[in-house]
């Protein structure tokens, strides 16, 4: 391997340097999405949505204490803002919820476009050095110039195999926050109509309040 990155050229050591990059994010990504399911309590949620309907904001709260739910924290926020605007509290949390899932995820579509470019042009560059040397050389050693071209394709292979490693857990990361989107809209959407439902009753806007 390192006789195979060596004859790449220096077009290699950025090469090398997108592909520890990939790593790394793909690897701090995992151990995100890892973490955020762990910290998931969907019997929580369930339990808060059961609190609002009968208006028991104060229970809500001893209920949620220490949770590192993501819906959970959006809920709440409504919860807090209900007197103001819940919708909008929640859509600011929200956005920075979904901000933190998308982190790093421009990182990874841009070394999905950039690798291969770089292994062209690292490509372009033997090439280039390969015609240099059958000026030099002449039609009489062949095999001098073939070898150049040879190596000079490593770097488009090299190019290629990052972009399509990163594909992979790029369109996977995006996938996962599509899917906490909708979870999001979903329970942030119930906790409005809990709260409208709750107004219709009657007294339920002392209730509401309280």
């Amino acid at each position: 391997m390192i006789a195979l990155f060596q004859s790449g050229g220096p077009v290699m050591y950025p090469l090398l340097a997108c592909s520890l990059v990939m790593l790394t994010v793909v690897i701090e990504r995992l151990i995100y999405w890892i973490q955020l399911d762990i910290r998931r309590d969907q019997a929580l949620v369930d339990e808060v949505l059961e609190l609002c309907r009968v208006g028991k904001w104060e229970g809500v709260k001893e209920k949620v204490a220490g949770s590192r739910d993501y819906i959970i924290r959006i809920l709440v926020s409504g919860i807090l803002h209900r007197e103001f605007s819940m919708s909008k509290a929640m859509e600011a949390t929200a956005a920075d919820e979904l901000r933190q899932m998308r982190r790093f995820m421009n990182i990874l579509d841009t070394l999905i476009t950039v690798a291969p470019l770089l292994g062209i042009f690292g490509t372009v560059i033997g090439i280039i050095q390969s015609f240099d040397l059958l000026g030099v050389s002449g039609i009489e050693h062949p095999r001098m110039v073939t070898a150049g071209i040879a190596q000079a394709l490593i770097t488009t292979a090299a190019g290629l195999g990052i972009a399509i490693l990163s594909v992979f857990p790029y369109n996977y990361f995006n996938s996962r926050v599509e899917h906490a989107a909708i979870s999001i809209e979903k329970y942030a959407t119930s906790l409005e109509i809990v709260y409208e439902k709750l107004f219709q009753k009657p007294g339920g806007g002392k209730e509401a309040n309280q």
